[in-house]
């Protein structure tokens, strides 16, 4: 499963992807925070993406943490648009068959798609500014 949606991302909203043979299941939240590393107060987060091709690199990703760690199924979802502080922004869960495998696919795949993915982040901050992050690969908008 792998998407880009606009709604609020919730444990109920994300299809349950573990199989019969899956002893191990890894959930990462990236959750939006009240402060930047600087110490600026952080009053949202405003997603955007080139959807067709996040959602390739998504796919990508996936076929990678499988080639790296076995049997693992991954499943990845980012929220675009404004997202309120303590708001999942991008949700990852990797499974597999033992939990070590999950991990590392979980760690891989949140990794990955920070360097990767076709999805830039403006912060807004409380005093009124706001500023776009750089992306490592692909850099600002």
């Amino acid at each position: 499963m792998f998407s880009i949606v606009r709604e609020p991302i919730t444990l109920h909203s994300l299809e349950r992807i573990a199989r019969a043979s899956d002893g191990g299941v890894v959930t990462f939240f990236g959750v939006v925070r009240d402060r930047e590393s600087d110490g600026r107060a952080v009053t949202s987060l405003w997603y955007e993406a080139f959807e067709p091709m996040a959602l390739r690199e998504f796919e990508t990703i996936a076929s990678e943490a499988q080639d790296r760690f076995g049997d693992v199924n991954l499943a990845i979802v980012h929220r675009i648009g404004e997202i309120a502080v303590g708001e999942i922004s991008v949700a990852v869960i990797a499974t597999a068959m033992h939990r070590q495998a999950a991990f590392d696919a979980c760690e891989y795949a949140i990794d990955q798609l920070k360097l990767r993915a076709a999805i830039w982040k403006k912060e807004r901050y409380a005093d009124g500014t706001s500023q776009w992050r750089a992306t490592p690969s692909l850099g600002n908008l």
